[in-house]
């Protein structure tokens, strides 16, 4: 239940003009910026590094309507191979913006992995409220996926 507090948290915890974004008819199925997805970063690095790097433009693809940065050829070729595995939930909106019922961007660096899916915040304070009930958050915003983007 998104309660007074929580709602002020989140507020607090980013800037209103870049928090929410309405879900429209014509929201994209995965979040980028200019075409890109998940801001250049490298999703099969999360798994295979455990941590973020920010990909090429040279190791390029494109997949679900987005362009999508891979670090080498070989990070490229996985994702590839296998893509539903590596991108991120909720086509790389924030996830804990989904489990309340609407659409943020996210940021590369916000970023976990549970049970084998990478599920990225809008930033590292909106990441720690998502981390305080992961399964109760993720419950909820698999309820509005991909709903939400209607």
């Amino acid at each position: 239940m998104l309660t007074r507090r929580h709602t002020l948290g989140l507020l607090a915890a980013a800037p209103a003009t870049a928090l929410a974004l309405p879900a429209l008819a014509s929201t994209a199925p995965v979040f980028s910026e200019a075409g890109i997805a998940i801001r250049g970063a490298d999703p099969v690095v999360y798994f295979t590094e455990a941590t973020h790097r920010i990909g090429s433009a040279d190791h390029a693809a494109t997949w679900n309507g987005a362009t999508w940065h891979f670090t080498s050829a070989e990070t490229r070729a996985t994702f590839l191979a296998d893509p539903e595995v590596y991108a991120p939930q909720y086509g790389g909106y924030c996830a804990f913006a989904m489990s309340r019922g609407y659409i943020a961007s996210s940021v590369p660096e916000a970023w976990t992995i549970v049970d084998g899916r990478l599920y990225l915040n809008y930033s590292l304070q909106v990441r720690e409220m998502w981390q305080r009930d992961i399964p109760g958050n993720i419950a909820q915003a698999n309820q509005h996926w991909p709903g939400i983007l209607a």
